[in-house]
C-alpha cells in the first residue's frame, strides 16, 4: 500500500497511514517518508504497534541515534536500549515520580525548543513514540510550530537583520527559564552550543529560524537586545497559525525534523497521570544504520548537571 498523506496545515504537519512501520521498509517506501518529512516537517502515525526494539530499528534507517548517559554497572535503567531518550514523569519502577530534579528538569519541556540545540552536532529527526497517555481532556497533547513559513513571512527587515548571526544554546538555560534553581553562572561553566539563527533546510532548500528556549544569547548582542531578539522571534514563530497540536493514544508515533520546526509539550497534571513517552534522537548528517561515532556527548553532558536539574543522581539515589 501506498503512502496517504493528510496535511493539518496548509504548509505544515501531516497525519501518514498507509505503511506497516512494524517491518522492514524498501527503499521506495522510506523515501515515500523522508519527502513527507521534507514538505511537511512533522508526521503524525496512529497506532503503529511498534515495539522498543522495532522503534529503534526503524529509527535507524534517518542516521546516526543519540544515546542516553551511560550507566554504571549494575545499575538499572527504566528503557531497554540507550537509544531510547525517557521523556516520561515515570521513575525506575515505572511509578509516576515524586524526585524534586526530575520534576524541575521536565517542566524546562513545556517550553518552545529544538531537541540537541544545546549540542553542537545538531539533532535532524527525532521520533517519539506513546506508551501510555494520560486520559482525553486532561492535557498532555504536544504542539509543534512551522519555522520555514515563519522565516518567510517575516519583514525583508527583519530576515536582513538576522542574516549571519549565532545563537549561543544551553540545555541548562531552558531549565533556568522554566523556573529550576540553576544560576547564569553554572550555565556559563558548561558547554554552550553555537548556531547560525537561520539556516537553509537541506530536504527542502528553504530557509528556517534555528531558535528557541536553550537559546541564552546572541553573539555580537548585548545580552538585554539579544535575548528580547530570540523573545520575538519565538513569538513570531508560534503564532497560532504556525501551529498545531497532536493529541495522543498509546501506539501513535510523530516524527518531527528539529532544523525546520520548535515543539513543546502541554501542561497536564503531572502528578495524577502517567505518561510514558520514548523518543530517538537522530544525528544530523550520519548515514543510515551508523551503530557508533565514537562519541558520547550526553554522558559528558549530564556528567555536570546543575545539582536542581540533577536527574542521573536522582535516579542513583533510588528515587
Amino acid at each position: 500500500m501506498a503512502l496517504k498523506v493528510e496535511p493539518i496545515l496548509p504548509h505544515f504537519g501531516a497525519e501518514c497511514s498507509g505503511l506497516d512501520l512494524t517491518k522492514p521498509l524498501s527503499a521506495e517506501e522510506l523515501k515515500e517518508v523522508t519527502d513527507a518529512m521534507d514538505k511537511w516537517g512533522v508526521t503524525v502515525w496512529r497506532n503503529t504497534g511498534l515495539t522498543d526494539e522495532q522503534h529503534v530499528e526503524f529509527s535507524r534507517n534517518f542516521g546516526y541515534l543519540e544515546r542516553v548517559p551511560k550507566r554504571p554497572d549494575g545499575q538499572k535503567m527504566r528503557l531497554p536500549y540507550r537509544e531510547l531518550f525517557d521523556a516520561s514523569n515515570l521513575n525506575l519502577e515505572g511509578e509516576i515520580t515524586t524526585d524534586p530534579a526530575a520534576v524541575e528538569y521536565r517542566k524546562g519541556d513545556r517550553l518552545w525548543h529544538t531537541d540537541s540545540a544545546f549540542l553542537e552536532k545538531r539533532t535532524s529527526y527525532s521520533l517519539l513514540l506513546a506508551h501510555i497517555t494520560p486520559p482525553p481532556g486532561v492535557g498532555g497533547e504536544t504542539w509543534f510550530a512551522d519555522t520555514r513559513t515563519a522565516y518567510d513571512d517575516l519583514s525583508q527587515e527583519m530576515k536582513d537583520r538576522i542574516e549571519g548571526l549565532v545563537s549561543i544554546n544551553s540545555l541548562w538555560w531552558s531549565r533556568k527559564k522554566a523556573g529550576a534553581d540553576v544560576s547564569e553562572e553554572e550555565i556559563l561553566e558548561r558547554p554552550l552550543a553555537r548556531h547560525p539563527i537561520v539556516h537553509t533546510h537541506k530536504g527542502s532548500g528553504r530557509k528556517a529560524i534555528f531558535i528557541a528556549a536553550h537559546t541564552m544569547d546572541i553573539e555580537g548582542m548585548e545580552g538585554p537586545e539579544g535575548r528580547q531578539l530570540i523573545e520575538d522571534l519565538i513569538a513570531h514563530i508560534t503564532q497560532d497559525k504556525y501551529t498545531f497540536k497532536v493529541a495522543w493514544n498509546p501506539g501513535d508515533m510523530v516524527i518531527w525534523d528539529n532544523l525546520c520546526t520548535m515543539h513543546r509539550g502541554a501542561e497536564y497534571d503531572y502528578t495524577a497521570y502517567k505518561r510514558d513517552m520514548r523518543r530517538t534522537t537522530v544525528r544530523e548528517g550520519t548515514e543510515p544504520h551508523t551503530m557508533d561515532t565514537g562519541d558520547d556527548p550526553y554522558t559528558a553532558l549530564f556528567a555536570r548537571s546543575p545539582k536542581a536539574v540533577d536527574i542521573n543522581s536522582a535516579r542513583d539515589a533510588g528515587r
